[in-house]
């Protein structure tokens, strides 16, 4: 692997996106159990029906966003291991260096841009 990366850079820039995005996450897993238990009325049963299908709407929304930040937060648990194991910056698919650019852009990248191009091509 090239020298040229400054691990510790990176290391601090996804430890401050780990604790970002942990954050976020509960602060979804909150707002998604108050909405759940504030979407009936007191008597336990649902409100009007357009009140239901937004709620839900807002509550499928919450759990998308909720799930997606665990997928980011287990892509930069793997970046920190990479760097741990020294294979940080290089490219699953092909083994070459991924550019600094792109672990600047994505600094828990997998792939380099080449081999990505090709995944999202099919």
């Amino acid at each position: 692997m090239s020298t040229s990366l400054d691990l510790d850079a990176f290391r601090q820039r996804l430890t401050d996106e780990r604790a970002r995005v942990a954050e976020e996450r509960q602060r979804l897993l909150e707002d998604t159990s108050r909405s759940m238990e504030d979407s009936s009325d007191d008597d336990g049963v649902d409100s009007h029906l357009a009140d239901s299908a937004t709620e839900t709407l807002d509550r499928e929304l919450e759990l998308t966003l909720e799930d997606n930040a665990g997928h980011m937060l287990a892509s930069i648990d793997a970046a920190l291991a990479r760097i741990d194991e020294g294979t940080y910056g290089q490219c699953e698919n092909c083994g070459k260096q991924i550019s600094g650019e792109r672990l600047e852009a994505l600094p828990y990248a997998t792939k380099c841009i080449e081999c990505k191009r090709l995944e999202e091509r099919g």
